[in-house]
């Protein structure tokens, strides 16, 4: 029986991301449920998102919430599914076993599936004994197992496991992401479906519930590549059935690469989701950054919106040679994207950065300091995880501020000449503004002592934030005030 590909399009395209709630949510994951979710908004089409939990010894609870947690961090929604419910629930694998055991039955009775009693050793002999490579695998010498051999099998106290009869001829499809694509006859055999102790296997219940599911296009790594021809000759199984009337179009995600061009682990801490968070991406900006490993919206542009990816993004698209996880340009983009970001809403998120100087919620008195320094930093920040280095000093106490020892070796000679001047001019000021305190310290570092304008700033610098770098000094000075920059340079001033 010929069961052609899906040609569905537009609303009638259905993906699915499908994890297993092992470990926290890694880069590589994350773009491959990013890949799915605009391919079918693009397409004004579904996603599904269930989950395949059926290794009791691995999976978690916690893994499963963190997966709902980085998906609704970065905005990829889904149609049906886990926590949004669907018309093909329950969607967790563990707890579809009746559906799975009614199709097992079906497909043993109509002869696509049948028992097979061999032991890893028993066909590893039998391939030596061929004169064929003990590595070889199964031949499909099961296949013709009369009642009488399956009962003597029994009777010696076997349990067998299902096979897949496979078709015995070349099975092609065209990958969307890598072209015409042939699996010859005999490159694989009847392959396992349900284990002795009568548990499907993921090569059985993933293919399957893709199928009633009503999924159009498989978007996936190339890691599962190799078991295609398989879900192809399942896929041919159930048609025959009559549970399904077309076989999902399947698209190969490429690698995505980290240091010396390695396959990046989910181990590799660039690749956590969770710390790239906690080091201050934004959502809008990693992904934009993720939905650059393997596709590009065009030759001279990277920084894009999230509307704009949905409408330019197409998996043909995609190339199929590995992308490799650049932090620095990661971090390049998300700084285009924190610049997008309006002033208010910038100034709020940079609060869980601040949390520990905050102690806690910010008052409203701290509330409005941020908003007024924020815009200071925004030009300058790539990652908001940067905020307690460049505005942390606002929120602390003279006593509390620490100065950067290496930024305070390396004063000069004028440092105390700079300091004592700056405090006489600054403590006359009647108004405490940017421009007045620009003046003044102008009038007497780099006129008065003819300064240049790093030796001559720098020092002040320090003593107000604790550091060399810092955001724009005469601004900062009129946050702080007139009392606390004073008290600040009296400080520094007393210790070098």
């Amino acid at each position: 029986m010929s069961v052609p590909f899906s040609s569905a399009t537009g609303s009638d395209v259905v993906v699915r991301f499908c994890p297993s709630p092992t470990g926290t949510p890694h880069v590589g994951l994350i773009r491959t449920a990013l890949f799915n979710w605009a391919y079918a908004r693009h397409h004004g089409g579904k996603m599904v998102f269930r989950i395949e939990d059926t290794d009791a010894a691995r999976d978690s609870q916690e893994s499963y919430e963190q997966l709902l947690e980085a998906m609704r961090w970065l905005g990829i929604d889904w149609d049906e599914g886990v926590e949004t419910g669907g018309p093909h629930e329950p969607y967790r694998q563990s707890q579809r076993g009746e559906i799975y055991a009614d199709l097992i039955s079906r497909l043993t009775a109509s002869g696509h599936l049948y028992e097979s009693f061999a032991t890893a050793e028993e066909i590893e002999a039998r391939n030596r004994e061929a004169g064929r490579d003990p590595r070889q695998g199964y031949d499909n010498f099961e296949r013709e197992l009369t009642a009488e051999q399956r009962e003597a099998h029994r009777a010696e106290g076997r349990v067998p496991s299902l096979r897949l009869r496979v078709p015995d001829e070349d099975l092609s499809f065209d990958d969307l992401v890598r072209g015409e694509i042939t699996f010859p006859a005999g490159s694989f055999s009847d392959f396992v479906v349900v284990r002795p102790n009568g548990a499907p296997l993921y090569t059985f219940v993933n293919p399957v519930d893709d199928a009633l599911m009503g999924v159009t296009h498989v978007l996936r790594g190339e890691d599962l590549l190799s078991s295609t021809p398989r879900q192809i000759a399942l896929y041919r199984a159930l048609a025959e059935i009559g549970v399904v009337s077309a076989i999902p179009r399947f698209g190969h995600l490429p690698y995505v690469m980290g240091e010396g061009n390695k396959k990046l682990s989910k181990r590799d801490p660039q690749s956590n989701l969770f710390l790239l968070r906690e080091a201050g991406f934004i959502p809008e900006g990693l992904l934009n950054y993720l939905s650059l490993l393997g596709w590009s919206i065009a030759p001279d542009r990277d920084v894009f919106t999230r509307d704009e990816l949905i409408a330019a993004f197409d998996v043909e698209d995609v190339n199929p040679n590995p992308s490799r996880f650049d932090p620095k340009k990661a971090e390049s983009i998300n700084g285009d994207h924190v610049r997008m970001l309006e002033a208010d809403d910038f100034a709020e998120r940079l609060v869980p950065y601040l949390g520990q100087i905050f102690e806690g919620e910010p008052s409203e008195a701290q509330r409005a300091l941020l908003a007024q320094a924020a815009p200071l930093v925004q030009e300058r920040m790539q990652l908001i995880g940067q905020a307690e280095d460049m505005l942390g000093f606002l929120f602390l106490e003279t006593e509390d501020i620490k100065h950067d020892p290496d930024a305070v070796a390396k004063l000069g000679d004028d440092v105390l000449a700079v300091l004592e001047g700056s405090r006489r001019a600054l403590a006359e000021l009647e108004t405490f503004d940017t421009a007045s305190i620009e003046r003044v310290l102008r009038e007497v570092l780099i006129d008065g002592l003819g300064l240049k304008p790093r030796l001559a700033f720098t020092p002040l610098r320090v003593a107000v934030t604790g550091r060399r770098v810092s955001p724009p000094l005469f601004e900062s000075m009129e946050l702080l005030g007139q009392s606390a920059t004073l008290a600040r340079i009296d400080r520094l001033a007393s210790s070098v």
